[in-house]
Order: C-alpha cells, then sequence, then structure tokens
C-alpha cells in the first residue's frame, strides 16, 4: 500500500534576497479562512462549508510569487463553545501556531465583532510579530458608507500593520492582502520548491472532501459527530482504490449518514469521487462503510487514533 504525497523536500536554492515565511489565518469559526486560503492559492486545498468548525486541522498552503514565498497556514476557527475532547484539540490546533508563524492575518466578518473575536484578539496580546486585520465579506454589505466607520473602530483594538477590508469569496481586493503580507517577509531562501503549493498528502484529501460531502448533505448537528479514516490508499496505474470509514458515535446516527436505501451515502460517494478524479487527473473508486465508535469526540485517546494528534504543521 503506498500513498504518493504532495509533500517534496525543501528547496535550498532561492535566490537571495528572496523573502519567506509562514503566515497564520486565524480566526473565530466560520469567519472564512479556509475560503480565502483556497483563493489566495488558487486552487482548493481546505474543506469548506456553511457550518462553524469544519477545519479541523492545520493545513498548509504554499504560494510563491517572483519575489516572495508565502506559506499560509489555515487553522481551526477559535471558538468557546464545546468542551469536549475535539472542541479542546481545535482550540490547541489554532493556537500552537502562534509559536512559530512570522506574520498573522487576523479574519474578521464585516460590520460584525463577537465575544469570540474579542478571545481571538486577547490571544494575539504576546504574539510580537506584524498581525494584519482582514475584513472578510464586504460583499454582504449593501450600504458601502457604514464599512468606513466599523474600520476605523475596529482598527482601534490594536496596532495593526494594515487593515484589508475583501471578499474572500469571489477574491475582490485579495490581491492587496498578499501584497501586503509578501512585504512583511523575512528576507531568507524559499522554503519549499516552487511548483509545490502544499504539504498534505492525497489520502488526506480524501478523508477530508469526503468529510465535506457529509457536511454539506447531512443536518445541522451530525456532522460534529462524525470523522472520515482512509482504511486503503493504492495506486493502480490509473486508477486509485480507496476504502473510507465513516466514524459516527451512535448507532441512530448511522442510519442518517447512509439514508433511506443508501441514498445519502451513495450521492456522498458520488460528490466526493468526482472532486477526487479532477484533483488527482486520475479514475478513483472508492467505497464507503458507516460505523460506530462512541464517543469518539470527546475521548483524548480516540481522536489521536483517528488522526487529531499534537497540533502542528500538517
Amino acid at each position: 500500500m503506498t500513498t504518493r504525497s504532495l509533500l517534496l523536500s525543501p528547496a535550498t536554492d532561492a535566490e537571495n534576497e528572496s523573502h519567506a515565511g509562514y503566515v497564520a489565518l486565524l480566526g473565530r469559526p466560520n469567519v472564512g479562512k479556509s475560503t480565502l486560503l483556497n483563493q489566495l492559492i488558487g486552487q482548493k486545498i481546505s474543506i469548506t462549508a456553511p457550518k462553524p468548525q469544519t477545519t479541523r486541522h492545520v493545513i498548509l498552503g504554499i504560494q510563491t510569487l517572483p519575489e516572495a514565498q508565502i506559506i499560509y497556514v489555515d487553522t481551526p476557527g477559535l471558538h468557546r463553545q464545546g468542551r469536549r475532547a475535539m472542541n479542546r484539540y481545535l482550540n490547541r490546533a489554532a493556537a500552537s501556531v502562534l509559536g512559530y508563524v512570522d506574520v498573522v492575518v487576523f479574519l474578521i466578518e464585516a460590520l460584525r465583532w463577537t465575544e469570540e473575536d474579542e478571545d481571538v484578539l486577547q490571544r494575539l496580546v504576546e504574539f510580537t510579530g506584524p498581525v494584519v486585520l482582514a475584513v472578510n465579506k464586504i460583499d454582504w454589505i449593501t450600504d458601502k458608507r457604514r464599512l468606513l466607520p466599523f474600520l476605523q473602530e475596529i482598527a482601534e483594538k490594536r496596532a495593526f500593520v494594515e487593515v484589508v477590508p475583501l471578499a474572500a469569496i469571489n477574491g475582490d481586493n485579495v490581491d492587496a492582502l498578499e501584497q501586503v503580507i509578501a512585504g512583511l517577509l523575512p528576507v531568507q531562501d524559499f522554503l519549499f520548491p516552487e511548483d509545490q503549493i502544499t504539504t498534505v498528502s492525497e489520502r488526506f484529501f480524501a478523508a477530508e472532501l469526503i468529510r465535506e460531502k457529509l457536511t454539506r448533505l447531512l443536518r445541522e448537528e451530525l456532522p460534529y459527530a462524525l470523522t472520515v479514516e482512509i482504511e486503503q490508499f493504492v495506486e493502480e496505474g490509473r486508477l486509485v482504490r480507496i476504502h473510507a470509514v465513516i466514524w459516527v458515535e451512535r448507532a441512530s446516527q448511522k442510519g442518517i449518514v447512509i439514508g433511506e436505501k443508501g441514498a445519502v451515502l451513495r450521492e456522498v460517494g458520488r460528490q466526493a469521487r468526482e472532486d477526487l478524479e479532477r484533483l488527482f487527473g486520475r479514475k478513483v473508486f472508492l467505497e464507503t462503510w458507516v460505523k460506530v465508535r462512541e464517543g469518539w469526540s470527546d475521548d483524548e485517546r480516540a481522536l489521536r487514533s483517528l488522526g487529531y494528534g499534537d497540533p502542528g504543521i500538517s
């Protein structure tokens, strides 16, 4: 069994005086961090869904410009609610990046400041590097006159090096954010090959894309009680065989995931397979099973066995 990774050896032949560094995308849940990452990289490498806490892992997206290499670090949303082991893991994963990144992009939603936004701001008190405030979802604002007073008010909360309003969903003003970040990175050689866009493996992508389809298709609460484990990932020439297990916490949830006469599971498999074939450029044979593992999301040992280990660079 083999898994082809998108990670190559770090580059050492970057030109002199080039800039490179790690940039954390930090914010509360559902503020658009993963959408912004995908827009910056120009390819989908982080799953998205209109539900909080869709992102569960620290994911790197690498953007190489002529003068700079920006390694974006997508993080789970920092949040207050929930005391389960999964909630603790998500907060640890998000906060852990502050120990090694060079720049932080603090992402908030236009015309909205919440207690969770304030919590994120407080976590940045001890971060000594530059912090850029990115104000997302400006495309939602019908009366644009309301935006400037909001930006002025938020800008007083910290000495941000720059405040950048943008719309991650359509790329509006994302290039301005990119240029601000590039100018803040330390002078050093590029850290990865210029054609590399991420460090995660195809196996990881497969699990995440299946979970994305489940999150989008299932009712409000169930996505938080499931996870996906890839048991087999086998390459046979132009064909990839993937066997995936969808873990739920209760027997009653198993029937919901499968759906009447297997309809939900078939649709999840169809959508995931089509996305994976586009991503890999090969045919994909995907089999999925649904199994019960009671209380997995509140069990530290179970979390580690399912891939939620110590937070760090993925």
